[in-house]
């Protein structure tokens, strides 16, 4: 027959067994220690129980945040221009367009005799430019819309009309180089 193996296990500890009465005020000394540990943790309960609403209520207004910023940016200067305007956006793009092209073939020309005025060109351009970003921020403003609009067609004209000179120049430039060289060989 076989023996059971808890009846062995305890067959082997009979003896060690702790059989011993406790001391005297064990049982007040325990529950002592068991409500103390109880306070501390409905300490610790209370002070999560008012975190927790905290904790969550941060979250939401984070978010709520971030949303608003996400949903509610303004619009670019050229987003409202457009909106007060809409024909200047195909204008702005045709001379945009056209002013690309040409300051490309200008920086194309670039040789050491026209190096000084294609930059003087650009320092220019930079200027019609910050007149331009002001004429729209006056447009925004809500200044005269007819003349401004007009002032910011005259702006590109005036950048397209520099470019074209400045092309004008540089051709003449090369002719004389040209002409000069042509005579030196001669």
């Amino acid at each position: 027959m076989e023996v059971d193996p808890i009846e062995k296990l305890f067959g082997e500890l009979k003896g060690s067994f702790d059989t011993a009465e406790p001391t005297d005020g064990h049982r007040l000394r325990f529950l002592a220690k068991l409500e103390a540990s109880a306070t501390g943790k409905t300490k610790l309960k209370r002070n999560r129980v008012i975190w927790k609403p905290l904790t969550v209520a941060a979250t939401l207004l984070l978010l709520c945040t971030i949303g608003y910023n996400y949903l509610y940016t303004s619009p670019s200067v050229q987003q409202q221009v457009s909106k007060i305007s809409p024909e200047i956006t195909n204008t702005e793009f045709y001379f945009a367009s056209v002013i690309e092209d040409q300051i490309k073939k200008m920086q194309n020309e670039s040789t050491p005799e026209t190096q000084k005025l294609i930059a003087d060109t650009m320092i220019q351009l930079r200027n019609l430019d910050s007149d331009y970003k002001k004429m729209e921020r006056d447009l925004l403003d809500g200044g005269n819309s007819k003349l401004i609009l007009s002032a910011m067609i005259t702006n590109f004209q005036t950048r397209i009309d520099l470019l074209n000179e400045v092309l004008e120049q540089i051709e003449e430039i090369k002719n004389l180089k040209k002409y000069k060289n042509e005579n030196i060989t001669a």
